[in-house]
C-alpha cells in the first residue's frame, strides 16, 4: 500500500496538490481575514506543517534518485549553473515549495500587521493579491498603503 502511495505522488502530482492546497489558505487571508478561521488556521504553523511535509516529502525522492546535494551551492557562481539546477524537475519543485511558503507567511504578515492599524480589509485584498502572484511586490504595495495609515515611515518595523 506504501508503495502505491509513493507511486501516485510524482512531482507532477505533488506541484498540482501544493498549488490546489495553498488556494483555501489565500482565499480566507483575501476574503475573510478578521475571521477565527484566518487566525487559527491561516496565519498560525499549521500550512507551514503541511508545506513543510512536501517539503521533507521531495528531499527524500531526491535523495532516493541519488540527487547531487552538493551541487546545489554552484548556483551562487553564476546565473548558468542556476539555470542548470532548474533543469531537475525535483530542485524546482523544493524551490516551488520554497516561494509558497514565504508568499503564504508574508500575507500572513500583512494580515496581521493591516488588523494592528485597522486598515480596511478590501485595501488589503489588492497587495494580497499581488503577493499571491508576485511576492515582493505585493508587500511593497502594502507598505505604500500602511504609510497612509500608521502616519508615519518605519523601514524596519
Amino acid at each position: 500500500m506504501i508503495e502505491q502511495i509513493y507511486a501516485y505522488f510524482t512531482i507532477e502530482i505533488l506541484y498540482f496538490w501544493v498549488n490546489l492546497g495553498v488556494l483555501p489558505f489565500w482565499l480566507i487571508l483575501i476574503f475573510f481575514p478578521q475571521s477565527n478561521l484566518s487566525k487559527y488556521f491561516v496565519t498560525s504553523i499549521f500550512p507551514f506543517l503541511l508545506l513543510s511535509g512536501a517539503y521533507v516529502f521531495v528531499l527524500y525522492k531526491s535523495y532516493i534518485n541519488v540527487y547531487d546535494f552538493d551541487s546545489n551551492f554552484e548556483l551562487y557562481l553564476s546565473i548558468s549553473n542556476l539555470s542548470n539546477l532548474f533543469s531537475n524537475d525535483l530542485f524546482l519543485m523544493l524551490f516551488w515549495i520554497h516561494f509558497i511558503s514565504i508568499n503564504l507567511f508574508v500575507g500572513g504578515w500583512i494580515v496581521k500587521d493591516s488588523q494592528k492599524f485597522m486598515i480596511n480589509k478590501i485595501l488589503v485584498g489588492i497587495p494580497l493579491i499581488i503577493t499571491y502572484l508576485i511576492g515582493p511586490l505585493g508587500i511593497f504595495v502594502y507598505w505604500l498603503i500602511r504609510i497612509f495609515f500608521a502616519k508615519s515611515i518605519s523601514l524596519y518595523e
